[in-house]
């Protein structure tokens, strides 16, 4: 596969191309020091997948990636509004949702959201409320496939580095990592503490860039083709 990404670069007319590991830039872009001898623990959670390493001396240790992330929680809460309340909502209205009122946990005082879509019986427009923790009721089986990559990515990991992770946490990183709690929700599943970087939806394109601007001390890590 990285040897196709790298084909069709150079065949659209690139003299030089790079492949960076996707957890690796964005541990980079978070502002991990990758490059230290001691282990680190990024979990970057994008649109299709999320991807959970251990970093260490520059290059990947241990990884996993599972094809679950914003997208399917999206899906998750289409399908528990044509469930529970026989209404269908598009894509949009679903991320929506998501961003407005979604919870990883529940939380004491949820917020309301009234949202739009089409009767799954008669077909007609009609309106719902949806509250925070229902939103987190359909989207909990979802999360916890998420978590199942960190903890598999845990389960791999060499004693010395695990130590070290305990120690400093997981990273998160991607725009999914900023649904509310989700951090909290890490936590307690994994018993290692867990924080969502600073610009956590641009810490792969920060660390792609950092690497380009240094490509000589980064050539290590990254795989070239000319």
């Amino acid at each position: 596969m990285y040897r196709r990404g790298l084909d069709a670069t150079l065949s659209a007319g690139a003299a030089h191309a790079y492949l960076i590991d996707e957890p690796l830039a964005a541990a980079i872009g978070a502002g991990i020091p990758v490059s230290a001898p001691s282990g680190h623990m990024i979990l970057d959670i994008g649109g299709g997948a999320a991807e959970a390493a251990v970093i260490s001396l520059g290059g990947v240790v241990v990884h996993k990636s599972v094809r679950v992330a914003g997208n399917k929680i999206d899906e998750a809460i289409q399908e528990y509004l044509k469930r529970k309340f026989n209404l269908i909502i598009g894509d949009q209205t679903a991320e929506e949702i998501k961003i407005k009122i979604g919870t990883a946990i529940p939380i004491k005082k949820p917020e309301n959201l009234e949202l739009s879509g089409r009767d799954q019986v008669f077909g007609l427009p009609r309106t719902a409320t949806i509250n925070s923790n229902e939103v987190m009721e359909a989207i909990h089986p979802t999360l916890m496939q998420i978590i199942g990559a960190v903890k598999g990515v845990l389960e791999d990991t060499p004693p010395e580095l695990a130590a070290d992770i305990i120690d400093k946490g997981i990273v998160m990183s991607g725009g999914t990592s900023q649904l509310l709690n989700f951090d909290r929700l890490l936590t307690e599943e994994t018993g290692v503490p867990a924080h969502v970087a600073e610009d956590a939806i641009f810490c792969v394109v920060r660390g792609t860039g950092v690497v380009m601007e240094n490509i000589e001390l980064w050539k290590r890590s990254v795989i070239t083709r000319r």
